[in-house]
């Protein structure tokens, strides 16, 4: 299994102690088995200071949600653009 990636973040709880949380993705590549081609595995791993928590996704779902995450983020963007751009004319005026 190949770490692809791994976002950390860094909180603290109300006692203020610090506190580690990572998403993980890894990856294993397409293989042969038993003389077939079989795909590869995308996981995603939610790592924190209790524990982990993991799914393993085939090609064609991590393309789904990779897919999903990226109009949502788009839209958060644009969303943003759009309130500059409000500002910006607010201010003028």
């Amino acid at each position: 299994m190949v770490v692809e990636d791994e976002i950390i973040h860094w909180w603290r709880d109300e006692k203020g102690e610090l506190h580690r949380n990572a998403l993980r993705m890894e990856s294993e590549p397409a293989a042969r088995i038993n003389g077939f081609p079989r795909d590869g595995i995308v996981t995603v791993r939610l790592v924190n200071s209790a524990g982990q928590q993991a799914i393993r996704l085939s090609p064609d779902e991590a393309m789904r949600v990779s897919t999903q995450l990226l109009t949502v983020a788009k839209e958060m963007l644009n969303g943003k653009r759009a309130l500059w751009a409000e500002q910006e004319e607010y201010v003028r005026q």
